[in-house]
């Protein structure tokens, strides 16, 4: 069984620093993806965000994937490999990256997280889509603060999308969210959806990435040719949106948002608290 890894409050202040740099790459990235601009062009915006902060990709050569930032468009869930494709208007696109820093003691610390950007005149089918799986998201990390046990953010993300839209939309269930530190990815898994078996309980020191991932329609997907890309099997148009988050000495604090999470939280009637110095 894989060990989950606590850590101290310092050391999530670094996984702090990581995600906030995260957080600047993908406001630049996103700000820069529109009509005719190739997904290419999105992973160097993303990369040079990287290097004006002196920090690492965690993407780049992960299992050898060749980029710093997965662009997924439109039917593609997850993984997509940026390339020569030009984004369209009314198109869909999930970015999802990460930034490595190191402390003194020369350890590296994770960040993670995706948004989905909408390009120019988009459907209002796709703004609902994307809207539903941020909320989603956000009721999830919310879950975190008081939930006593992992899979509570599951059923969380699952109610609340059940709640507001019934069965319209599908959610992934084969790619979860995870635990985050010292790797990218580290136990615990983080499901999306209500599993009977509520898995790790949280304890302060857990770093979690909660990546929330719908379609509109099946949740069956197939990986293309590339080994890398996940698409729908039926077509149906898919999304993410994620955050890592940190559960730490005295309360939580999301990693990889520049207030912390506070703005959204307070919404939900959670008080974020900052990683004590």
């Amino acid at each position: 069984m894989r060990r989950i890894e606590y850590k101290t409050d310092a050391q999530l202040a670094h996984m702090a620093r990581a995600g906030l740099i995260t957080s600047r790459a993908l406001d630049a990235t996103v700000a820069a993806a529109a009509p005719g601009v190739s997904t290419a062009e999105l992973d160097r915006v993303f990369r040079g965000v990287l290097a004006e902060h002196g920090a690492g990709s965690n993407f780049l050569g992960y299992y050898d994937y060749p980029a710093t930032v997965c662009t997924s468009v439109n039917d593609e869930v997850v993984h997509g490999i940026p390339g020569e494709r030009t984004l369209s208007d009314g198109d869909m696109i999930s970015i999802d990256g990460g930034a490595t820093v190191q402390d003194a003691q020369g350890i590296t610390w994770h960040g993670d997280s995706a948004r989905t950007a909408l390009i120019g005149n988009v459907s209002a089918a796709r703004r609902e889509l994307s809207e539903i799986t941020r909320a989603a998201l956000w009721h999830g990390i919310a879950a975190a603060a008081t939930a006593k046990k992992v899979g509570e953010i599951g059923f969380a993300i699952e109610n609340y999308v059940r709640e507001e839209t019934g069965d319209k939309y599908g959610i992934i269930e084969d790619f979860v969210g995870h635990g985050i530190g010292t790797s990218m990815h580290m136990a615990p898994d983080v499901l999306n959806y209500a599993a009977r078996d509520l898995g790790a309980r949280l304890k302060k020191g857990m770093a979690l990435a909660i990546e929330p991932m719908l379609t509109t329609g099946g949740i069956e997907t197939i990986t293309l040719e590339d080994d890398w890309t996940i698409k729908t099997v039926d077509g149906g148009d898919a999304c993410q949106w994620e955050h890592s988050i940190a559960i730490h000495s005295e309360g939580i604090w999301v990693l990889t948002a520049e207030d912390g999470g506070a703005s959204e939280l307070s919404k939900l009637g959670v008080t974020v608290k900052p990683i004590p110095a």
